[in-house]
């Protein structure tokens, strides 16, 4: 096999010496100079790097799993151990949830549940087991004491013998139609911690209605709140892409340990991008500004280039693919939904504060997605959401 090796030793005045072994049709050839520049016969210049030049590469098996992440966010008081419990949790809950869709159509997983939920959208088999496995998980954590779903009529208290102080916020499965067509879809979660000020004493002799309207009062808090936020993208890769309020981070899942591995550390979501995303099948029903600005993005460029029109019908994968290429979503109201068709607490201010973390915007026409508190668990707001320079050029049509 022909190829070419390079070696190295100390020659006797200190300097280092490089050897180019070459092997062509079975024949060794080998060459070295001591020198600050060394031809070899393979006609490859090499020049002896400086100290300040010199790079240590990092090993190739050396990895960094959530974890060891999360207690190296722990050991810099970045989060206390309570924190970090609920993220590996989450974690857990969303491998097992990975493993579920896989294997969706072989294990009779797919198709419909034949129950609506709150919203009275009809339920996934997926969507009711995935609602189970996350409860569990932030359960058997004994370290939340609030959980609020998507699927879940009203917020669930932890029994006290497991509840802990923190509150979360969960769409079990977005983009659940994709399920059984083996497309993208997702998890989204946001963390809170108590609000003191929303809750009051209750004994064993208050009326279940007062212990609901507790956890309603706590659970509805702004999206400015979050103590931390992420996602968990189910495609050709499972990704679990989590903030704490420093910046975002991606672990890609591998199969072969079973371990979420940092593959994407402080995210930077671009000033611009050429994509942008909105269910253009809507288009008739938006307002007259907002299709001025669609007309606009289909329009040539300076480059002589329209934008590229995508949409997945996954909010994860949206936000995943914004994060990483830049662009613009739109979930606006229209005609027929006058809030739009995102949930405020569990799908927008998540997301949002994912994205403000990596330097994007997220708007509903208005105000900050982060600034609006809802009123009800499962309140519904417009939003837009991107890069910063593509959301202010929205802004100026919507003015």
């Amino acid at each position: 096999m022909d190829g070419v090796a390079v070696y190295a030793s100390r020659c006797s005045g200190g300097d280092l010496r490089l050897y180019s072994s070459s092997c062509l049709g079975g024949r060794r050839q080998v060459a070295g100079r001591c020198s600050g520049r060394r031809t070899f016969r393979s006609g490859v210049r090499i020049r002896t790097a400086s100290p300040g030049e010199r790079r240590i590469r990092k090993n190739r098996y050396e990895m960094e799993n959530l974890t060891a992440w999360l207690l190296k966010q722990e050991q810099s008081r970045h989060i206390d151990n309570e924190l970090a419990i609920v993220l590996s949790s989450i974690s857990l809950a969303c491998k097992q949830i990975a493993s579920l869709l896989q294997r969706s159509a072989i294990i009779n997983l797919t198709g419909g549940q034949g129950t609506v939920n709150v919203q009275g959208e009809d339920q996934k088999k997926l969507d009711v087991i995935s609602n189970e496995l996350f409860c569990n998980c932030l359960r058997s954590s004994g370290r939340t004491g609030i959980i609020a779903s998507e699927e879940e009529d009203v917020p669930v208290a932890v029994e006290e013998t497991y509840s802990g102080n923190y509150i979360v916020v969960f769409d079990p499965i977005d983009g659940s139609a994709n399920i059984d067509t083996s497309l993208t879809t997702g998890s989204i979660f946001g963390i809170f911690g108590q609000d003191k000020q929303s809750l009051f004493n209750s004994d064993e002799h208050s009326e279940l209605g007062q212990v609901a309207e507790k956890n309603i009062l706590s659970v509805c808090q702004p999206g400015s709140n979050m103590l931390a936020a992420g996602y968990c993208l189910y495609s050709s890769s499972v990704v679990f892409t989590v903030s704490i309020g420093r910046g975002v981070f991606a672990f890609s899942l591998d199969p072969a340990y079973g371990e979420f591995v940092l593959t994407n550390e402080n995210i930077r979501i671009p000033s611009f991008g050429r994509i942008y995303s909105f269910n253009e099948g809507n288009y008739g029903l938006f307002d007259e500004k907002l299709k001025k600005y669609l007309d606009h993005l289909r329009k040539p460029g300076s480059d002589g280039k329209p934008y590229s029109a995508r949409y997945i019908g996954c909010f994860v994968g949206e936000i995943h693919r914004m994060l990483l290429c830049g662009g613009i979503y739109g979930n606006p109201n229209n005609k027929n939904s006058k809030n739009g068709n995102l949930r405020l607490l569990y799908e927008c201010a998540p997301m949002s504060f994912l994205v403000e973390q990596a330097g994007g915007k997220a708007i509903d026409g208005v105000q900050r997605i982060l600034e609006i508190k809802p009123t009800q668990i499962h309140q519904r707001s417009p939003i837009y959401i991107g890069s910063p320079g593509e959301v202010e050029e929205l802004l100026r049509y919507l003015a």
